[in-house]
């Protein structure tokens, strides 16, 4: 897998070097209030980490480390990722960031830079987020990366709104390249 790059960020798989970090993280019940999943113990953040592993492999995608470039610090995560929803398998956008990055813009720079790997270099028709109804913040970073529109789904007993952007939304819309905090 090609590692990616903002302007603040280096975007690169996850490994089992990340289990600490990632653990303090998605232990976090803030960070993990809108998870299906819950809070993760380091058990279940190898596990993630684990499936991350096995989706590089399998499909050349996957979530992937955040990494400020300032600090050098794990933030978070962000990548897309094949799911069965509904019976059909869609590409899933997932994020989670350490509290303490929040409001700073980095969800979207990451998710940005992921959608313009996804339909520019991977030519993916589709990509997908799922978002539970409250979690106004993440609606925000969904809206700022052109995702604008979406339908209830029901998935793993939840009620949630499905976000869907196609490689043509994304290539049409005005001005990706550059707003998109990709490193030049």
């Amino acid at each position: 897998m090609r590692y990616l790059e903002t302007h603040r960020l280096r975007l690169r798989p996850l490994s089992l070097n990340d289990l600490s970090a990632l653990t303090s993280i998605l232990g976090d019940p803030e960070v993990m209030k809108y998870s299906m999943r819950g809070v993760l113990d380091e058990v279940a953040t190898r596990q993630f980490i684990e499936w991350c592993c096995t989706c590089y492999a399998a499909h050349g995608m996957g979530p992937m480390a955040l990494v400020e470039k300032d600090t050098n610090l794990l933030i978070g995560f962000c990548g897309v990722s094949p799911e069965e929803i509904g019976g059909v398998e869609e590409i899933m956008l997932g994020y989670r960031l350490a509290a303490r990055y929040w409001n700073q813009g980095f969800a979207p720079e990451a998710v940005k830079a992921v959608l313009d790997q996804a339909f520019n270099e991977k030519s993916l028709p589709s990509v997908v987020a799922l978002i539970e109804p409250e979690h106004t913040a993440s609606q925000k970073v969904a809206a700022k990366a052109g995702f604008d529109h979406f339908e209830i789904q029901e998935y793993h007993g939840c009620t949630l709104r499905m976000y869907r952007q196609t490689r043509e939304q994304w290539c049409s819309s005005k001005g990706n390249m550059t707003e998109s905090g990709l490193a030049s």
